[in-house]
Formats: C-alpha cells, structure tokens, sequence
C-alpha cells in the first residue's frame, strides 16, 4: 500500500489530488450509462403511447420503474466516487 501512495504522490503530486481525479473519472463515467438508459427508456415510452395512447398508464408506471431501476446505478457511482473521496 505504501508503495502505491508513493506512485500516487510521484504522478500526481499528492495523494489528495489521485483520490480527487479518480472520483470525478468514477462519477462521470458512471453517470453515462444510467443517462443514456434513462433517455432510451423515455424515448421508446412516448413512441409507444404515440402508437396506442390508450395502454399509457400501463406504459408510464413500467417507464417510471425502469427509470428508478438504472437512476439506482448511478446512486452506486456516487457512493464509489465518495468512498474513493474519503477513505
């Protein structure tokens, strides 16, 4: 462990900076793949109550469960990046 400080503190100066970096590369690329679920998912819902208006309650309570499903893996994201952060 030690020795990885060192490498961290030789790159990028200080251990701080490697913990803030590898964060905010943790976040971000987490946050991308939720982002482009949620607007697939909202996309393919409006074309599907476009086609048949009438099964739109079905298709908002199904879009709007998906949705919290894949925001739930962006919320993991943000616990890694945090505890990269802070530990």
């Amino acid at each position: 462990m030690e020795e990885a400080n060192q490498v961290a503190q030789n790159f990028f100066g200080s251990l701080d900076a490697a913990k803030a970096i590898a964060a905010a590369i943790a976040i971000g690329v987490g946050a991308i793949g939720p982002a482009l679920g949620i607007g697939k998912l909202a996309s393919k819902a409006m074309e599907a109550i476009g086609r048949n208006p009438e099964a739109a309650p079905k298709i908002q309570t199904a879009m709007i469960l998906a949705i919290a499903f894949t925001e739930a893996i962006a919320i993991y994201a943000l616990v890694v990046a945090l505890i990269i952060k802070f530990v």
